[in-house]
């Protein structure tokens, strides 16, 4: 595959699809859309409304707080998204939703994902979406932690930008991606650059030796110390995995 074939395609669901402006014009993920490694659509609901207010959202049946996004509108949002990702040649193009409920996302589940060729990313926003829309258009629901923001908007750009890095020749050096934080269990290793000392505080002598074994071997250290300090759950799991 040359650099100029895309190498992943995404559509966005959302009826604020001016917020992935930044995430297609700033940074890796701009130059990534901007130079055709991603393909990155995006389709608002209002869009597929025939009434004047171009309305969305409606009270919930029961009572309660807040109002909830309509099925039909969402539906036939999703439908052109799919329709344009046939165009582009992908088909069965799974769809994600961004939501409280859904399983919490982890690197490795980024890393699985990355694979794919094609995403359709669903936005929710006020109280929730029609859970009929959910059972009939979502293959899995997705939360980057246990809190809540007004939408889905943040958390799908969240998800987009760490799929985005991980595509083939985005990021200027290959082995970036594979250095950082969780992508094999552990932390990542503290780094630094010039001046050799800033604020009374030296570069570790180790790291302007030279001596790439002893460089390599002080960074596993420090990813363990440090994973170990500060996320004891994931190193538990590491040491269970490696031990296995």
């Amino acid at each position: 595959m040359s650099h100029s074939e895309p190498v992943l395609w995404l559509g966005v669901v959302s009826v604020l699809p001016e917020m992935f402006d930044a995430l297609a014009s700033y940074g890796v993920t701009g130059r990534a859309v901007q130079t055709g490694r991603v393909v990155l659509h995006r389709f608002n609901p209002r869009d597929f409304v025939l009434d004047g207010y171009r309305r969305v959202d409606d009270r919930p049946y029961g009572g309660g707080p807040g109002m909830v996004m309509m099925a039909e509108p969402l539906q036939a949002a999703i439908a052109a998204a799919k329709a344009q990702a046939a165009r582009d040649g992908c088909q069965d193009v799974p769809v994600l939703c961004m939501s409280p409920q859904g399983r919490v996302l982890r690197q490795p589940d980024v890393q699985e994902m990355a694979c794919q060729r094609a995403l359709i990313v669903l936005c929710g926003r006020y109280e929730g979406i029609d859970e009929r829309l959910i059972a009939q258009e979502v293959d899995a629901e997705w939360s980057i932690g246990d809190y809540v923001v007004s939408g889905g908007e943040l958390p799908a750009m969240v998800l987009l930008d760490a799929l985005i890095r991980l595509q083939d020749h985005v990021l200027g050096d290959a082995d970036s991606a594979d250095q950082d934080s969780f992508s094999h269990g552990l932390l990542d290793c503290p780094h630094y650059t010039r001046p050799p000392e800033w604020a009374g505080m030296d570069v570790p002598e180790v790291l302007r030796s030279g001596d790439h074994a002893a460089i390599a071997r002080w960074r596993f250290e420090q990813q363990c110390e440090r994973t170990r300090q500060r996320r004891p759950d994931l190193w538990d799991l590491w040491r269970k995995t490696t031990d296995a």
